[in-house]
């Protein structure tokens, strides 16, 4: 239930793992074997983490913005600093690395060639991104949180998780 919000965290930089498969249970064992924060829009399945020693977050609101926001408050009423680090594949949660125009020939629509000079690829899935108005979006985004002083640049991994 939470995709677009976890592709959202991986591309401003948290490490955010999005579990697709499996039940509640699975979610929480691999939520605590791996350190993570279960964020959920699912109110039994929070209180359920936390009578299990899992973390969780409930996210609330209409749009992603407004579910990050409420994620970040709740993060920091419990002493959670959220961590961005550099921008993740949105699709793997993969490292991006700068290529030249010239390998992404072929890879991309010829009309973002001809536009766009700036270009990266996931090391891991290969998926390529470029600086279109979609990142403008993101970016915007990332400047509102940003300016919140309850996320930081770096530190405590957080994680996002959905129970669909």
């Amino acid at each position: 239930m939470l995709g677009s919000l976890a592709r959202k965290l991986r591309a401003l930089g948290f490490d955010a793992a999005y579990y697709k498969t499996g039940g509640d249970s699975g979610l929480l064992d691999l939520a605590r074997a791996e350190g993570r924060i279960v964020v959920t829009a699912d109110r039994s399945l929070a209180a359920r983490a936390g009578s299990r020693g899992v973390s969780a977050i409930l996210s609330v609101g209409g749009s992603d913005g407004e579910r990050l926001g409420a994620v970040a408050r709740a993060a920091a009423s419990r002493g959670i600093v959220l961590a961005r680090g550099e921008p993740l594949c949105s699709l793997c949660g993969g490292g991006l690395r700068a290529v030249p125009k010239a390998e992404v020939s072929g890879k991309v629509p010829g009309s973002v060639l001809r536009r766009h000079r700036l270009f990266f690829e996931c090391s891991s899935c290969g998926q390529v991104y470029w600086r279109g108005s979609h990142w403008k979006k993101l970016m915007s985004l990332a400047r509102r949180l940003d300016q919140r002083k309850d996320v930081a640049d770096s530190g405590r991994r957080a994680g996002s998780s959905s129970s669909c």
